[in-house]
């Protein structure tokens, strides 16, 4: 078959794989300069590997990655730090990745540090997922683990994820999928993981598909039994499309979509992500990779991740790396501002986090925005998650928001990039 793809993220590249590996005639639009996607990487003259824009890992649970890595044989490359990660709470930062360093979480009575570490174990051993759709994650975890340990620990983590205005909606089996598949070792590429997608994008042309970077889609129309996109500088036809852009993207790109398949478009909700990267040149803290920071602590960002903590800082030029994240409405006003003024919000944080932290140990910054970066699960929402196959004759949807109960994730990716591989060429 001839068949577009729209997107080069990894679900894009990995449905690609395949199909060009069953010998299908494969075409990628990408409007960006690169591909990647959310996974994407920069690179600092300075450095010997790429950074992710945004902070990436595997978990030792993720087979799918995995296997596909495997398959790409380039296992060798595929390594698991066990790095630590913590929780910010009065000024402190706690270690807070296994159960030991559940019970030594002070700030909690240790009856419920008990009660907290029952039910993440109790969480992590049940297989059916199904009933906790229909209870928010808020309530459930309040019942469970008593109002103490919900106000001080999951209810501010529920609000620093989704919002004041998201976080009551969110389901419980959403929350019950992140304890259930997170390890305590955490994955990494040699090179990055843009040297994975660089290795995935070399493979997907040498088996005869075609890359168009800088290349947006403006359009997907019916014609004549083929689908026909409208590129910024003439058309494009193809027997099958996927579509691997946000579900709002895919609305206005599909006008002819029926009114039931655009109304369950219409009715998902996401969160944006805002991220300022900072090439330190000292050490921010200690130990600790990623830093859960919950809603009421005062700093202006909710998480902290000291990258070289996670993965050697020679691999940077000796640069220590820290990115300071967000998820935010799309519409808040920190997606438009400039990277001097997302600086002076955020760097005050830093002090709060080392009073020895001044601003000249910034050598360097970047600033990234995803409008699309966090599908927000609301109740039974198994039942509001469009089809992969739309309702216009050879079109395809893949996207994060379809990978529940799962969090968004490249593991994830990979999976629905094969499954939709296939049911699109079934």
């Amino acid at each position: 078959m001839d068949i577009g793809i729209i997107g080069a993220g990894i679900t894009g590249l990995t449905a690609a794989y395949d199909l060009t590996k069953q010998g299908h005639a494969v075409t990628i639009y990408e409007a960006r300069p690169y591909a990647g996607g959310l996974a994407a990487g920069f690179r600092d003259p300075r450095w010997e590997w790429p950074l992710e824009r945004f902070y990436h890992h595997w978990f030792a649970s993720d087979r799918e990655a995995v296997h596909l890595i495997e398959e790409l044989g380039a296992r060798d490359r595929l390594f698991f730090p066990r790095p630590t990660t913590s929780i910010y709470h009065g000024d402190h930062i706690y270690p807070f990745d296994s159960p030991r360093r559940v019970l030594q979480f002070t700030p909690l009575p240790l009856v419920d540090r008990l009660r907290v570490g029952l039910v993440t174990l109790y969480l992590r051993l049940l297989r059916n997922w199904r009933p906790l759709e229909s209870v928010s994650a808020a309530e459930w975890t309040r019942r469970a683990v008593g109002e103490r340990a919900y106000r001080l620990l999951w209810k501010p983590m529920l609000i620093s994820k989704f919002g004041e205005e998201n976080y009551q909606d969110v389901n419980m089996a959403w929350f019950w999928a992140r304890l259930y598949k997170r390890t305590p070792r955490l994955g990494y590429f040699v090179g990055g993981f843009q040297g994975f997608i660089d290795l995935l994008v070399e493979r997907v042309e040498a088996q005869g598909g075609v890359m168009r970077l800088n290349t947006r889609v403006r359009g997907i129309h019916s014609a004549e039994g083929r689908l026909r996109l409208r590129l910024q500088g003439g058309n494009a036809e193809h027997e099958r499309v996927i579509a691997t852009c946000s579900p709002q993207m895919m609305r206005g790109l599909a006008p002819d979509l029926p009114p039931d398949y655009a109304g369950k478009l219409d009715s998902l909700r996401s969160m944006g992500a805002v991220v300022l990267v900072l090439a330190l040149r000292h050490r921010l803290t200690q130990e600790h990779y990623w830093i859960n920071i919950p809603a009421g602590e005062g700093l202006p960002f909710m998480g902290l991740v000291e990258h070289t903590n996670y993965i050697s800082p020679e691999h940077y030029g000796n640069d220590h790396l820290v990115y300071c994240g967000d998820y935010l409405p799309p519409d808040h006003p920190y997606f438009y501002y400039s990277k001097e003024q997302l600086l002076e919000v955020y760097l005050p944080g830093l002090t709060r986090v080392n009073p020895a932290f001044h601003p000249d140990w910034v050598r360097a910054s970047w600033m990234f925005t995803e409008a699309y970066a966090q599908p927000v699960p609301t109740l039974n929402h198994s039942r509001n998650i469009p089809p992969l196959k739309t309702d216009i004759p050879g079109l395809w949807m893949a996207n994060m928001s379809q990978v529940y109960p799962w969090d968004r994730g490249t593991n994830y990716a990979v999976e629905l990039g094969r499954r939709v591989a296939r049911l699109a060429t079934s």
